[in-house]
C-alpha cells in the first residue's frame, strides 16, 4: 500500500483538475481557497453559475470534485463547495449579469450611494431601478460601470415589488 502524501494540492492543481468538470455542468469556479492550518485541513471551491447555485447543484459539484481530488496522492482535507455569497462585490460583468434583478448597494466613483434593483448589463453599461418619491414610483438609471467604486447585493427579508422586477426586466421572476 502506497503511503499518501502529507501536501495538499495547490490552488493551481485544483483550478486545473476542476474547471473542466465544473464548465461542462454549467459552472464558474470563482476562487479555491486552501487553508492547511484549519483541523482538518480544508479546501474550498467557490463556483458561481448563471442561474446560481442550488443544493443539489452543490451535491454533484462536490461528488465530481471529490472523485477528481480523491484521486491526487495528498494529504486528507475536508472539501467544501460554496457559492460566492451576497458579501462578494460584483467586479466584473458576469457578476452584474447573474445578479440582474438583485436588489444592490452601489457606490459610485463621486462618493454618491445608490440603493436599487439591478436590471440589463450591456457593454460598459448597468440599468439600475430606483425608488422615485414617495408613492413608490420607480425610475430607471443607467450606470456607467466605469464609475461604479462598488457594488454588493442586499440580503432581501420580503418579496419585491412587481413593478420593480418588470423595470429591471425580470417579470414573472423572484430575486
Amino acid at each position: 500500500m502506497a503511503e499518501r502524501s502529507t501536501e495538499l494540492p495547490s490552488q493551481r492543481q485544483v483550478i486545473e483538475l476542476l474547471e473542466g468538470e465544473f464548465a461542462r455542468a454549467g459552472f464558474d469556479i470563482e476562487d479555491v481557497v486552501i487553508d492547511a492550518s484549519a483541523r482538518p485541513p480544508r479546501i474550498a471551491v467557490v463556483t458561481d453559475g448563471d442561474n446560481g447555485l442550488d443544493l443539489d447543484s452543490v451535491a454533484r459539484l462536490s461528488r465530481v470534485a471529490s472523485e477528481l481530488l480523491d484521486g491526487l496522492d495528498s494529504a486528507a482535507y475536508l472539501l467544501e463547495v460554496t457559492s460566492p455569497g451576497v458579501e462578494r462585490p460584483l467586479t466584473t460583468d458576469k457578476h452584474f449579469r447573474r445578479a440582474r434583478g438583485r436588489k444592490v448597494e452601489m457606490t459610485l466613483a463621486d462618493g454618491e450611494t445608490l440603493t436599487g434593483r439591478l436590471g440589463e448589463a450591456t457593454g460598459s453599461t448597468v440599468r439600475l431601478v430606483l425608488r422615485a418619491g414617495a408613492r413608490g414610483e420607480f425610475a430607471v438609471r443607467d450606470i456607467d460601470l466605469d464609475t461604479v467604486v462598488k457594488t454588493v447585493v442586499q440580503v432581501e427579508f420580503s418579496p419585491p415589488d412587481p413593478r420593480e422586477l418588470e423595470l429591471a426586466g425580470q417579470a414573472g421572476k423572484e430575486a
